[in-house]
């Protein structure tokens, strides 16, 4: 399959990466190159985009695998578009003199580069770490590798969903005594990308400091383990086959009702009590056999049949409303009911961004946000090889 292309772009709808602006973000000025594909790298080099940094993604020229993959929009990727948003694109294929040359001069300014070339690869296309820190010793070279840069597994592909199955997430997801069960949505890819931008503007305030750059390793199995910590605790003497603590019974939960599905959560005494007294459950509320999270865990059998009879007298829509402030809740909704939610629009978590094909669409805006440094609104994640010649003449 023939990958899309910049020149596949009408003239007329042609456009170029704009420019960030100076001074909007705190990341205003720094200057990363991205040579990685997929989510988590790429996404990570988004989050510093979105904080203000000129970010170049370097495409080979067949392009990000993620480009890709299936999708319902018509000639573009909605994951390459979301994972992109607001980066210039250069194709280069460095296993040509002259484009490995092009991208020695972009390192040479750059203050960050970021790839996910597997351990071994880097040494064979030279762009290793100690060839690119001689390059430009306060340049911070961050790679994301599946497992690591040591160890056996060292030089093996790391994928979010292989990630999940070996470190114990599926087997969590799954209901007790059932099967595994992914969880879908790329979590361990996303913990990545943002362990990638905290160790990258971790390296650079420390470069305030020393002057100097440094290697930032994340891996998909470090972000794994780092992002189940609550449960990676083993005390002394413990067997091996151990409860992970974290399940808070079955009143914490989803839950069916006349219509639809909640999702409650009524750990806290205060919480509990409301619960119970706006279902008509108050007797629960006053058994001290009920009295903590562990008890009420303990005799989860028993409270949640009861609990279930009454929310089966109200829709979720109506029980949400009911609850109000009172118990943490939430009707299960689909994500596309997010793009209108009045709390999503509030907080401008949101933003229409202008696309040469699709004509606009709308995407996530400002992640983070900082109250004197705001950042540029995100512009549209490039088309293979959009700013090559404009970068190259720089």
């Amino acid at each position: 399959m023939r990958r899309p292309h910049f020149n596949d772009i009408p003239e007329s709808s042609r456009f170029r990466s704009p420019l960030r602006a100076e001074g909007a973000g705190p990341l205003s000025g720094i200057k990363v190159v991205d040579l990685s594909a997929y989510i988590a790298g790429p996404y990570g080099c988004a989050l510093l985009a979105d904080q203000g940094a000129d970010v170049i993604k370097v495409e080979a020229p067949s392009g990000d695998n993620l480009r890709h993959y299936p999708s319902t929009l018509e000639g573009e990727n909605r994951a390459f578009l979301g994972v992109n948003r607001s980066k210039q694109g250069m194709m280069l294929d460095l296993k040509q003199p002259e484009d490995l040359a092009t991208l020695y001069e972009l390192a040479a300014e750059a203050d960050v580069l970021v790839h996910n070339f597997r351990p071994g690869v880097p040494e064979r296309l030279e762009i290793d770490h100690p060839r690119m820190e001689a390059l430009n010793p306060r340049l911070i070279y961050c790679t994301v590798t599946g497992y690591g840069d040591d160890g056996p597994m060292r030089t093996k592909a790391g994928y979010d969903q292989v990630l999940q199955a070996m470190t114990g997430m599926c087997v969590l997801q799954g209901k007790p005594g059932g099967p595994p069960e992914l969880t879908y949505g790329s979590p361990v890819d996303y913990y990545a990308a943002a362990m990638v931008a905290a160790g990258v503007a971790s390296a650079l305030f420390e470069r305030e400091r020393s002057g100097k750059g440094q290697f930032v390793g994340v891996s998909l199995l470090r972000s794994a383990l780092t992002m189940q910590s609550a449960r990676m605790i083993k005390a002394e003497c413990e067997l091996h086959d151990i409860p992970r603590d974290m399940r808070s019974g079955g009143i914490t939960g989803l839950h069916p009702t006349a219509e639809g599905h909640l999702y409650l959560s009524a750990n806290t005494p205060h919480f509990w009590r409301a619960l119970c007294r706006l279902t008509g459950l108050e007797a629960l509320a006053a058994d001290p056999r009920y009295d903590t999270v562990r008890k009420r865990a303990d005799h989860a059998p028993e409270i949640v049949p009861q609990l279930r009879d009454r929310l089966a007298s109200r829709s979720a829509v109506e029980w949400e409303h009911l609850f109000g402030d009172e118990v943490p809740c939430s009707i299960v909704r689909p994500v596309e009911d997010m793009f209108d939610h009045p709390q999503i629009l509030a907080e401008g978590i949101t933003a229409n961004i202008a696309h040469p094909t699709l004509g606009s669409y709308r995407g996530v805006a400002e992640p983070i946000r900082f109250g004197r440094s705001r950042s540029a609104p995100p512009f549209a994640a490039p088309a293979l090889g959009q700013d090559t010649e404009r970068l190259r003449r720089k």
